[in-house]
């Protein structure tokens, strides 16, 4: 089985991305920072920024004094930087467990479809941590790909119907941490304090069959990346056996919903 911080982990389409999981990421994240409730004028930090989708929920509900992006994909953070146009907002190279931000410096401390990435999640939350001032909040939110991310849920159980190898590339697999338990433990480790973990759903609807498809083709990703190794006539079975699985209505249009799991919690411990 595949681990994390695998190849077919890195993202190096901010297009690509976007196309396929990057815009339900976006309605996750409004929804996110309205959770979280920090105060007005607070710095923030969104580790492993992508394409900005936290950065931008941020700037338009958060009120930040200032939100640091950082990532390690340059094709990301580019894109996050050409659609965020906001004084408040930079973007560095780096990181999620090596940050170039001071102890202490930021009231908050997020991250967006990137924890279950990370080769070694402890280091991530301890830096997150640090960076954090006492009393601040470290946040993040991850996709239930076992059972409550369907667009990906129903591609990877039509994978493995027809390929049992396929289950090696299943992120419903592949990444135990993406469970409200595994998060909440992996918080109270890191010796965060509160810790409260919550789901958000939101709707993702396509208008037909080829909408639904067309981001599996792009190779980013674990199942794009699958979709890529297969020769053509696994593909067109695959996409035969979708076809025949995927809950579409009379018009042709498909209509499914993603849900994450919203994990934070809060510094505790004092600053020099």
């Amino acid at each position: 089985m595949t681990s994390p911080g695998s190849p077919l982990d890195r993202w190096a389409s901010g297009e690509r991305y976007e196309a396929y999981v990057g815009r339900w990421s976006r309605a996750v994240a409004t929804t996110f920072v309205h959770w979280l409730e920090v105060p007005p004028g607070a710095r923030w930090l969104d580790a492993g920024c992508g394409t900005g989708a936290p950065t931008t929920a941020i700037l338009e509900l958060g009120s930040p004094a200032a939100v640091l992006g950082a990532d390690t994909s340059p094709d990301l953070l580019a894109r996050a930087a050409g659609t965020v146009h906001d004084a408040r907002a930079r973007f560095v190279l780096a990181d999620v467990a090596h940050l170039p931000v001071d102890d202490g410096s930021v009231d908050a401390a997020v991250s967006g479809l990137v924890l279950n990435f990370v080769p070694d999640t402890s280091t991530a939350l301890a830096e997150a941590v640090r960076v954090t001032r006492r009393g601040g909040a470290v946040a993040a939110y991850v996709w239930d790909y076992a059972e409550g991310m369907e667009l990906i849920r129903y591609f990877w159980d039509a994978a493995v119907a027809l390929d049992p190898g396929a289950a090696q590339w299943d992120e419903g697999t592949r990444f135990p941490l993406c469970h409200p338990w595994a998060l909440a433990g992996a918080f109270d480790r890191a010796g965060l304090a509160g810790v409260v973990v919550e789901p958000i759903v939101v709707p993702t609807a396509f208008h037909d069959l080829e909408e639904y498809w067309h981001p599996f083709l792009g190779g980013t990703g674990p199942a794009p990346a699958y979709v890529a190794s297969l020769p053509e006539e696994r593909v067109t079975a695959l996409r035969d056996r979708l076809a025949e699985r995927l809950p579409a209505s009379p018009d042709g249009g498909i209509r499914l919903s993603a849900r994450a799991w919203a994990v934070r919690g809060e510094v505790r411990h004092p600053r020099s």
